[in-house]
């Protein structure tokens, strides 16, 4: 059987990786339009800030370490044609040469590209983007001859790289058109208070604020932000990504609202086609809606996921929470499930926990401020949690994503079992603290209730029988009801 990958970013390598891991006899082959492969993007910046002493550090595997488990990775090379009546591709390699090869298996794991907005001035010299360990070494090696730099959106890479930039010595401007930080993983507040922290250390950050123009005859020499003119001789587009199905839908792959359409096991609506990273959409385990699930641990699963299932393994891939952690300077953020704003437009009725805790016993040196906000349903089912703080988030998120993946209840979370330690944690964890605290909202919210029925049932019992009956109480739905008390959150 002949195996053909189309991208060799980290869904489509891990998928050819574990298809080898489980079956020693099939060929694989992967393409890539990229020189290097096996290394994350996530880590640019920090390889940019000095943290990682070089680019290299960040490729974990070349294509020969591929080879010698017999995975063919041709790299440079584009995939130009699909001809699925034949079974066959057509790729173009580095000295366009074309050639055809033919596939009995077909992984379309083609990722993402950058958006790039409309902006006038996008192409003049001094303007990046970053995907690409080759745009990493360009912005490393612009930014030691720039003063100024304007990064476009206000996301975690954007954060990460306009931070590590600024611990240079350059002076930052972050715009972000959405009126908060981090609008996808966390509520205003919770951004609020980390805009604060980053704020005026090199950096200052415009939200509600668009990029009209990059001005310069040839290369970048200001910008133009909401009518303002600001000094830069260097920008950076971090906007996002947006999914790269076209190869996709040449061959009649069932397109959803976002992405190419895949079943749990990753497969698409053509015949022995499947697809997996960027280029797919998935399900929301909060809202059960479709979504994106633009993360490298989400690519990683669906190639196991998908590499088993080619090999025989019964497995699917489920919802996701979209559990994400970043560390912007010495801060941490993280997230999971969904925020307060979206179960409001979800119609979900919500109690809210936001918290001010520490990150160690607070008698211990060195404890840190750890703020958490979690987000319960009114039974008790916990949708959402997002944390800011300076150590200890990366492991409580995970905590969290295990607790919502089984769909545990606040009263189970605060008497669950934690370890404790005093330089590493609290004796009352703080997620079980905040569990605490919308529990007690939900239980008084219940007494209110019941104290209500019974005051409608003396009520009642007194009233004439055949006295007329204002009804329009009745018209109103349980929550209506609530909200109409001032007992739970729109």
């Amino acid at each position: 059987m002949n195996i053909v990958v189309i991208g060799g970013g980290a869904s489509g390598l891990t998928t050819a990786s574990n298809i080898r891991k489980y079956n020693k006899d099939v060929q694989i082959i992967v393409f890539t339009t990229q020189k290097n492969v096996a290394y994350s993007p996530c880590a640019i910046p920090y390889v940019i800030g000095g943290h990682i002493d070089s680019f290299d550090d960040i490729i974990m595997h070349k294509p020969e370490e591929y080879m010698s488990k017999d995975i063919r990775i041709m790299t440079e090379s584009r995939v130009t044609e699909i001809d699925h009546d034949n079974t066959e591709i057509t790729y173009e390699d580095k000295d366009g040469n074309k050639q055809n090869i033919k596939y009995d298996k077909l992984v379309i794991a083609t990722g993402g590209k950058p958006l790039m907005p409309p902006i006038p001035g996008k192409d003049l010299e001094g303007v990046f983007k970053v995907r690409t360990i080759e745009d990493g070494e360009e912005i490393l090696a612009y930014s030691e001859k720039s003063k100024n730099v304007v990064l476009v959106g206000g996301g975690a890479i954007g954060l990460e790289l306009g931070s590590e930039l600024a611990h240079k010595g350059l002076n930052v401007t972050i715009a972000e058109m959405m009126p908060q930080l981090f609008p996808r993983s966390f509520d205003k507040e919770m951004s609020d208070k980390f805009q604060e922290h980053l704020q005026g250390k090199n950096i200052k950050i415009l939200t509600g604020s668009a990029v009209e123009s990059i001005n310069g005859e040839t290369k970048v020499e200001s910008v133009t932000i909401d009518g303002e003119v600001q000094p830069a001789d260097m920008v950076i587009l971090s906007t996002g990504v947006r999914p790269q199905t076209e190869l996709a839908e040449s061959i009649g792959c069932e397109l959803g609202k976002f992405a190419i359409k895949v079943n749990s096991h990753m497969e698409t609506s053509v015949e022995n086609v499947y697809a997996v990273g960027d280029c797919v959409e998935v399900i929301d385990a909060i809202t059960g809606q479709i979504t994106l699930s633009p993360l490298g641990t989400t690519a990683v699963r669906q190639g196991i996921i998908l590499a088993k299932h080619l090999t025989g393994h019964e497995i699917e891939f489920k919802p996701v929470l979209n559990s994400t952690v970043s560390q912007i300077g010495i801060m941490e953020m993280g997230a999971v499930g969904i925020t307060q704003q979206s179960a409001q437009k979800e119609g979900i009725d919500v109690v809210v926990s936001n918290i001010d805790t520490l990150s160690r016993a607070r008698y211990y040196p060195g404890s840190k401020p750890l703020h958490i906000k979690l987000i319960s349903k009114l039974d008790g089912t916990i949708i959402g949690c997002q944390m800011f703080g300076q150590e200890a988030v990366a492991e409580r998120v995970d905590t969290m994503t295990a607790i919502m993946s089984q769909k545990l209840k606040c009263d189970e979370v605060v008497s669950m079992e934690f370890s404790y330690a005093p330089p590493v944690s609290m004796v009352i964890d703080p997620i079980a603290q905040a569990a605490a605290n919308c529990l007690e909202q939900i239980e008084a919210i219940e007494s209110e209730i019941n104290s209500s029925c019974c005051e409608v049932k003396e009520e009642s019992t007194d009233a004439e029988e055949d006295k007329p009956v204002d009804d329009t109480s009745e018209n109103l739905s349980f929550t209506e009801s609530l909200r109409a008390q001032g007992l739970i959150q729109k």
